[in-house]
């Protein structure tokens, strides 16, 4: 059969594909928000008022206020009351959030220092050489590497978590950085936003640190359900970058996206506790076969067991199985809980995977 399915209609619970019904156990779409008919009814009523793009520079002498009051209930969903509460700034993707912030570094002359997987929308270069061992080695390590740096300012780039394999990262060695280098801390945090920490993301999990400049970036494509993306840091530096010819040349994510985010907090709400009692369930049916590895609470479940994926496109179920981030490295199979899943579908997969097992 041919390894891709190409297909006519957005991915739901299920697909069609050649006349036939699958079971969807993958993609991003962790609270299902695409899927869901009265997000896309507010979706409908928000581009009726702002059309489909704003064609203009966010720097333009012409703005739209829905940039600056989405930007402000991001930060807030974000630190929900923290002390060190960050500032929001949107752009048109994950990868153009991440690359604003890599443009940003790039003129100051950093040393870049990079941890095991980081996602090439934080890498400063085209090619960049990641570190091969484990992600708690590597951060072990990290304390002497930022000591044996030339002096000058360093950037610490790294993912929130492992979603490919469904791993949580520690984050308490940023206490242990050296003091005697300015350092900025740049996490991706696109498979944790709308999902980590009651869907807060990664920023309450990083620790405050005087010398530590702290920048989290992220999708909005993902568990958001908004085509566009998002950088978070302190306000000078979100000014500073702001400032950039890189982020004024910027075309902005489209306005109607950020009015549906400011309308849709009940949905999200929702959407999160679907998310939870989907999940709870994957973990009570699928954890005792023994042949996942899996983050407590998250929706990625991982194997290395690559023969799951045909058995289970042979049982009418198609779940996540093709290399990445790039098509030489190794495919890797796994299954992805959804908000959109009914219990039915959970348990009609587990069986599945039970009579594999």
């Amino acid at each position: 059969m041919n390894p891709f399915f190409d297909i006519d209609h957005l991915p739901n619970r299920t697909i069609r594909y050649n006349s036939q019904d699958y079971l969807f156990f993958s993609g991003t779409a962790y609270l299902g928000l695409p899927q869901r008919e009265d997000f896309q009814h507010l979706m409908q009523e928000a581009i009726l008022r702002y059309g489909t793009v704003f064609g203009s520079s966010r720097n333009g002498n012409l703005r739209l206020s829905i940039y600056e009051q989405a930007e402000a209930r991001l930060a807030s969903v974000v630190s929900a009351g923290l002390v060190a509460s960050p500032i929001a700034l949107t752009l048109s993707s994950g990868m153009m959030a991440g690359q604003v912030i890599m443009n940003w570094l790039r003129r100051q002359g950093v040393t870049f220092i990079y941890a095991p997987n980081a996602h090439p929308a934080i890498w400063h270069e085209p090619a960049v050489a990641l570190p091969s061992v484990s992600f708690n080695d590597w951060a072990t390590q990290l304390p002497e590497q930022v000591r044996a740096t030339p002096p000058g300012p360093i950037a610490i780039l790294t993912n929130s978590l492992d979603a490919v394999c469904s791993d949580y990262y520690p984050f308490e060695w940023i206490d242990a950085l050296p003091n005697d280098h300015p350092i900025t801390l740049v996490v991706d945090d696109s498979h944790g936003l709308g999902v980590l920490n009651n869907g807060r993301g990664i920023w309450p999990q990083l620790c405050n640190k005087s010398n530590v400049n702290l920048l989290v970036t992220a999708s909005l494509a993902k568990a958001m359900g908004l085509p566009g993306g998002v950088v978070l840091g302190s306000a000078d530096t979100i000014q500073s970058i702001r400032q950039t010819a890189f982020f004024g040349a910027c075309s902005p994510m489209p306005p109607a996206y950020l009015d549906v985010f400011l309308r849709a907090e009940n949905l999200y709400a929702d959407a999160f506790q679907r998310l939870c009692q989907n999940i709870s369930l994957a973990e009570k049916l699928l954890l005792p076969t023994g042949i996942f590895h899996h983050a407590e609470g998250y929706p990625v479940f991982f194997t290395k067991r690559d023969d799951l994926y045909p058995y289970l496109l042979d049982q009418s179920t198609l779940i996540y199985s093709f290399a990445y981030p790039t098509a030489t490295d190794r495919a890797n199979t796994r299954i992805v809980i959804s908000a959109f899943h009914t219990p039915e579908d959970i348990e009609t997969l587990a069986r599945q995977v039970q009579a594999f097992n």
